[in-house]
């Protein structure tokens, strides 16, 4: 008995640190993707994309998905941005509400606040909402999904 006690502790401990482990490695994901937005720095955001990923956010078109939605979505962000008088936009993330990792799938909820400057003047977005799909393959943990929701 007291073997079979050691036994199913070791593999609750194992599976506990493993899981913290993803969810460090999805987050660490998450965090790659808003840090490079905040540089300005496309590639590094968009290789924290899977190839195909579905993407939904407030400015037109609202949605991009399949092959290269991720740097689709960067190049309208650009345009609209532009367009708009929007400058020195940064991303920051609160503490995750969820980070659900389920085998090779994970789930991430996350409040976000956006600042910029709009023909100048400093602007703020408090209250949001990221909410990120991610799936692990080979290369690790890449987004294939996510939206943003403004309160």
């Amino acid at each position: 008995m007291r073997k079979l006690f050691v036994a199913v502790a070791v593999v609750l401990l194992t599976s506990a640190w493993a899981s913290a482990t993803d969810q460090t490695d999805v987050m660490a994901k998450v965090n790659q993707f808003v840090e490079g937005f905040n540089k300005g720095d496309v590639k590094m955001a968009v290789g924290a994309c899977a190839d195909q990923t579905f993407i939904i956010d407030e400015f037109p078109p609202h949605q991009w998905q399949g092959m290269g939605a991720c740097s689709a979505w960067a190049t309208d962000y650009e345009t609209d941005s532009k367009k708009n008088g929007v400058t020195d936009a940064v991303v920051t993330l609160g503490k995750p509400r969820h980070v659900d990792v389920t085998g090779d799938v994970a789930y991430v909820v996350v409040p976000a606040s956006y600042a910029y400057k709009q023909h100048g003047k400093a602007m703020k977005e408090v209250g949001s909402t990221l909410t990120i799909v991610l799936k692990k393959g080979s290369a690790g943990w890449l987004i294939t999904s996510w939206a943003w929701a403004s309160q």
